[in-house]
């Protein structure tokens, strides 16, 4: 179809570097659509993703990005039809939906697809085409209706990719498990330089980086472009987005170390860091498969959400970067003061927290997920020669008023059910939730995943950190090796695996389980399996 009966159809289609082709507002063709391009390179270089999954579909994901280094991606600089369709089946011979979205420069040739009127509970296989390339295809899946029974749900926990620190083998090792989804905690990218090829110290033994990252840390857009590019660039975790839908949250590297709200780590003007948020936001909403709710405006991001997996489990999304206050203590850690305690200072906000508690109370699942990006655990650290207790202000041990209160919230309406995963730690930690620093019974339990690569091979258990957190009634397990948690959630338990690998620095390293943990309904806390 060429002319304007082509644009007509489009017309329906197009809308925002997306596609409403399964129901939506119509939207103007740009006139300077570039209908029928022509690549030397093929344009999916950065792979295919699904996320956000609902009952009746979900986001499909891609990018044109033939030279995904250059600037544009190696893309003209106009927009582009891009063709997808979705099937019930993987060879693609019964296709239950197609249509056309564009390829928007704005968003360097982002397509965010919310396909819907699907069968729920059940997987659908996708893939797109721009000229005559087509990508690779990718594996979708739908929700259980809210309500409807539903006896098994099994996902992966996982997050923290610094490039340069080693192989994504853990993502190419998620791709090879049966799970409904993947939650990604956060620091999808490291916005730091390029730390060269000499030898440093990590984990207190000579390190050379395995990769490199290109250029300086990243302020502008082009910057943050370039840089997802560069981590989407690896076929692993290019192996992880096809198969499987994720649910994605930011932490703080996506943007600068240990920001919070609208400050940065290094005293910048709030007036000035909202640039590079702006920019830093733009580029994650740009490479996501998240849907139009969570596109940028005004520097600002709708990421706290929830889904539901019919009668078994309700997950709680949440967003602990965009609405905390300031790091206490300039963000070093410490001692618990007054200023860690004020009421004054808040790590979710008022409105994500009141939409927290209220969808805590009123949910009848089976089982309560919160998925969030830091430790819930309050976690004393000793030093070696004795002396105080510190304890981490970018974790929320740092806002103990906001700890208390959900915490508090949950125990009061005697929710026995409940289990949070978190990241951000580069290592294993799996314990019980317990208020009032550490006293008392728990009220629920912690799977914190350790990273994919950040922190490289590690050292294990018996280090001096790992002494030093020893003595903390509720901390189960603990160590520093690279992986994931999977999770196997049923009617009345909640199994949780520590998955690691041997290494990262080769590729191929071994997968093991360091151990397993369960929470059994209605008795809050986690027992050795």
């Amino acid at each position: 179809m060429t002319g304007p009966d082509r644009r007509s159809v489009l017309a329906g289609l197009a809308f925002a570097g997306g596609s409403l082709a399964a129901g939506g507002a119509r939207a103007a063709i740009p006139r300077n659509l570039r209908e029928n391009p022509a690549f030397l390179v093929p344009p999916f270089q950065l792979g295919v993703a699904s996320g956000d999954p609902s009952p009746d579909g979900f986001v499909i994901w891609t990018r044109l990005a033939p030279e995904p280094l250059q600037p544009g991606g190696g893309m003209i600089m106009a927009p582009v039809p891009v063709a997808w369709e979705v099937a019930a089946d993987e060879a693609f011979r019964a296709v239950v939906a197609k249509g056309e979205a564009i390829a928007h420069p704005e968003l360097a040739h982002s397509v965010h697809v919310e396909v819907s009127g699907l069968q729920p509970d059940r997987p659908y296989w996708y893939r797109f085409r721009c000229g005559t390339e087509r990508s690779l295809p990718g594996r979708g899946a739908t929700l259980p209706l809210p309500g409807a029974p539903k006896d098994r749900v099994r996902f992966a926990v996982a997050g923290c990719q610094h490039y340069e620190e080693g192989h994504y083998t853990a993502w190419r090792r998620i791709a090879e498990e049966p799970v409904d989804f993947v939650f990604h905690y956060g620091d999808y990218i490291y916005e730091g330089r390029d730390t060269g090829a000499g030898s440093r110290l990590m984990n207190g033994r000579p390190f050379s980086p395995l990769r490199r990252h290109l250029g300086d840390e990243i302020y502008s857009l082009d910057d943050y472009r370039r840089r997802y590019a560069l981590y989407k660039s690896d076929h692993d975790l290019q192996a992880a987005h096809a198969a499987a839908p994720w649910f994605v949250s930011f932490d703080d590297h996506e943007i600068d170390n240990n920001w919070a709200n609208d400050r940065d780590q290094d005293g910048t003007a709030p007036e000035v860091f909202a640039f590079r948020r702006a920019a830093a936001m733009q580029a994650y909403y740009e490479h996501m498969p998240l849907r139009r709710s969570s596109m940028p405006q005004a520097g600002h991001m709708q990421m706290f959400r929830r889904a539901r997996f019919g009668d078994l489990l309700d997950a709680h999304f949440l967003d602990t970067r965009q609405y905390r206050s300031p790091q206490a203590r300039g963000g070093k850690d410490g001692p618990i003061d007054a200023e860690v305690r004020s009421a004054q200072r808040t790590m979710l906000g008022d409105r994500q927290e009141a939409w927290l508690f209220e969808g805590l109370a009123r949910s009848d699942a089976r089982w309560q997920m919160i998925a969030q990006q830091v430790m819930l655990m309050q976690l004393a650290v000793t030093p070696a020669g004795g002396g105080a207790a510190g304890y981490s202000m970018d974790q929320w041990s740092g806002y103990l008023h906001s700890r208390e209160r959900l915490l508090g919230h949950i125990a009061d309406r005697r929710l026995t059910n409940v289990v949070t995963v978190s990241g951000d730690a580069h290592r294993h930690f799996a314990g019980d939730l317990l208020r009032d620093g550490g006293e008392g019974r728990a009220v629920a339990a912690e799977f914190l995943a350790t990273s994919i690569t950040s922190g490289s091979d590690g050292v294990g258990e018996g280090d001096a950190y790992h002494r030093s957190v020893a003595g903390n009634a509720c901390l189960k397990a603990i160590t520093d090796r690279r992986g994931y948690v999977l999770c196997d959630v049923t009617r009345d338990t909640w199994r949780g695996d520590l998955k690691v690998l041997d290494s990262v620095m080769r590729p191929d390293g071994r997968l093991s389980t360091f151990a397993s943990f369960v929470a059994e309904r209605g008795r809050p806390g986690l027992l050795r399996s």
